[in-house]
């Protein structure tokens, strides 16, 4: 099946795409560890244990949530755990399954933290673009992101 090459703006906007995924996740993460002594991955699994209902979400959510393996999320939560961060404790609806529950402390670390990743995006990505196109591209990334989200769970079905 042939298929078209990409225009020189599709090639352009693409490759700076393709330089933003490998680059800011670790700007992202050196500054987190920096400023605040958590990786991207552990300010990302606590802070979607502070939205959560309760401030609880079992493992397997989690997991899906953050989009990391099952085993990198037990890892991260284990560690979070021995931090004082979070607690992990067996299901009461399905005992097979554990829960992760964030901590007040952990609560306090995710207020101390977010001044930090605010700065960094802004540093990083938002300080580069023009206000006025912000609308626009955060329209046209949640519209490509929907589609590759419904794929990837069609896909899994």
């Amino acid at each position: 099946m042939p298929v078209d090459p990409l225009s020189a703006n599709e090639e352009e906007l693409w490759r700076a795409l393709m330089r933003i995924v490998k680059v800011l996740p670790r700007l992202l993460d050196s500054d987190l560890v920096r400023g605040a002594g958590l990786s991207a991955s552990e300010y990302t699994m606590i802070m979607h244990l502070a939205e959560a209902v309760n401030g609880e979400l079992r493992m397997a959510d989690l997991a899906s949530t953050t989009g990391l393996s099952a085993s990198r999320t037990t890892r991260v939560v284990d560690g979070l755990q021995s931090q004082g961060l979070v607690t992990k404790t067996t299901s009461s609806a399905d005992a097979r399954g554990n829960v992760a529950r964030i901590t007040p402390k952990g609560i306090e670390k995710l207020k101390s933290a977010w001044p930090v990743h605010l700065a960094s995006a802004r540093c990083h990505f938002f300080d580069s673009l023009d206000p006025s196109t912000i609308e626009g591209i955060a329209s046209a990334l949640s519209e490509v992101a929907a589609r590759i989200e419904n794929s990837s769970i069609e896909r899994r079905a």
